[in-house]
């Protein structure tokens, strides 16, 4: 691939008519695929109380796509903190470390990855606040390093990996990149969840950065829903079914959705085409010529050197397609 890195998200959705394990299947084969094709990672999410979204344990099903894969970087997009003990987070992820040396990345959000009922279940003390984020993201430095401790004695996170996992903080609003600034770490811009996020986000981040020992410099990477197809009209036929998705999400509903046939007969209403037209910076769709020059563009407004790109299609030859026709675009 030419100088822009591209890398992969993958929620692990059901399709109608498909199986949570079939969903599963789909992102161990992607992952072959991504290395086959020169992606640079691929990163996996957590989500909770859906039918729609089989993902909601990347500690779990990052062990299965690192032992199917050799070189390929194996993250998460991310560890959703507020729903885990740090302690617990440290000892999965140095686990992954140990297993897999120089190839785990621990991507972290805030949100809830669903609910925040189904949040309270994960974490009874769970308090939503910024404030105990950042008081586990501290936490969590300490047991990578093997200085945490309390009045008792030190605590050990264990395995006592000999490297540390490459550490990111997943931000839609522009939030949290002042945090990730604060601790030294990596920054993903999820423009793929709010497209309307500011290229000053990236700005700010590197202008608070202070170096750490995960990244001497500052380090951002922008993700963002891709649709690459043969044809503008196939591009287009895709992309009707993001919308209309995306505002069933936006509605609160992650439950499995019609067949494209029924969704490509599906008439907006004007309040509907008024929402996908601010959803519209969540995706980029065309041919391979059409969304390499808007990637391009992208990367070069937000100053970035990599690319995650999520991509849901009906069906998964045309989501496998699309992700031949992004490495083709870039090599």
């Amino acid at each position: 691939m030419s100088k822009l890195k591209l890398s992969i998200l993958d929620q692990s959705i059901v399709r109608e008519g498909a199986t949570a394990a079939e969903a599963i299947q789909e992102t161990i084969e992607t992952a072959k695929l991504a290395e086959k094709l020169g992606f640079n990672r691929i990163w996996i999410s957590e989500h909770h109380n859906s039918a729609f979204i089989a993902g909601s344990a990347p500690e779990v099903l990052m062990v299965k796509l690192a032992d199917e894969t050799k070189t390929l970087r194996i993250g998460s997009g991310g560890i959703m903190l507020p729903n885990h003990s740090a302690f617990k987070v440290a000892e999965n992820f140095r686990m992954l470390e140990t297993l897999f040396p120089g190839r785990i990345d621990l991507g972290m959000g805030r949100a809830p990855g669903g609910d925040r009922i189904s949040a309270s279940l994960l974490n009874p003390s769970n308090t939503f606040s910024e404030e105990n984020y950042i008081t586990q993201l501290d936490n969590l430095q300490h047991f990578f390093r093997d200085t945490a401790g309390t009045k008792y004695g030190p605590i050990l996170a264990v395995p006592q990996a000999q490297t540390i996992p490459m550490q990111w903080i997943l931000s839609s609003s522009g939030g949290s990149s002042s945090i990730a600034a604060k601790f030294g770490l990596g920054l993903v811009i999820a423009k793929f969840i709010n497209g309307t996020v500011s290229p000053q986000v990236a700005e700010i981040y590197r202008n608070d950065f202070a170096p750490s020992s995960q990244f001497e410099k500052p380090h951002v990477i922008l993700a963002i829903s891709v649709l690459c197809a043969e044809t503008e009209e196939k591009a287009k036929e895709m992309r009707k079914n993001v919308d209309y998705i995306l505002l069933q999400f936006d509605k609160g509903i992650f439950d499995k959705f019609p067949e494209q046939s029924v969704i490509q007969q599906y008439e907006f209403s004007p309040a509907e085409l008024e929402r996908i037209r601010h959803n519209s910076g969540r995706t980029i769709s065309g041919t391979k010529e059409q969304v390499k020059e808007q990637l391009t563009r992208l990367a070069e407004e937000f100053d970035v050197d990599e690319i995650i790109v999520s991509t849901m299609t009906a069906n998964k030859d045309d989501r496998k397609r699309s992700f031949e026709l992004l490495a083709e675009a870039f090599r």
